[in-house]
């Protein structure tokens, strides 16, 4: 058992807590609950913290990955993975900005931005797992 065999199911699992945590927070700000959306927000900017040093230490560890579809598949799986990776870049000083804000009492600015943050940061959790399940359950590598 490897790095390489065992972060991708570990970063899926980390996506798709971060989805639900994101989620939670959402519904708990529009209930007007600030305690419970702070308390899940902070939990899912460590659960994505912990995510990217998962991803990083994969990626430096595992060798690189070819997509064995064929057909339109190959187009639509990288299409996916393009969007996914450039907002993936996008999104971490989008939710660094927002978390800042919130923390230091700028309601109104964290509003202004979070409202463009989440359904970004909602987009990369839900397509990395989208991704972890296409190249891992359904076009799995050749043993």
């Amino acid at each position: 058992m490897t790095t390489a065999t065992v972060l991708p199911h570990v970063n899926a699992i980390l996506n798709a807590l971060s989805t639900i945590l994101l989620l939670a927070g959402f519904t708990f700000i529009r209930a007007g609950n600030r305690a419970l959306h702070r308390k899940f927000m902070i939990a899912a900017l460590v659960v994505s913290a912990v995510f990217l040093a998962c991803y990083l230490t994969y990626h430096f560890t595992a060798p690189i990955f070819v997509f064995p579809g064929t057909g339109w598949t190959k187009p639509a799986y990288y299409g996916l993975l393009i969007s996914h990776v450039i907002l993936a870049v996008a999104v971490v000083p989008m939710v660094a900005i927002t978390a800042w804000r919130a923390l230091h009492g700028a309601f109104d600015r964290h509003k202004a931005i979070a409202r463009w943050t989440l359904p970004v940061w909602l987009y990369v959790t839900v397509t990395g797992v989208m991704i972890y399940a296409i190249l891992y359950h359904v076009y799995p590598a050749t043993a």
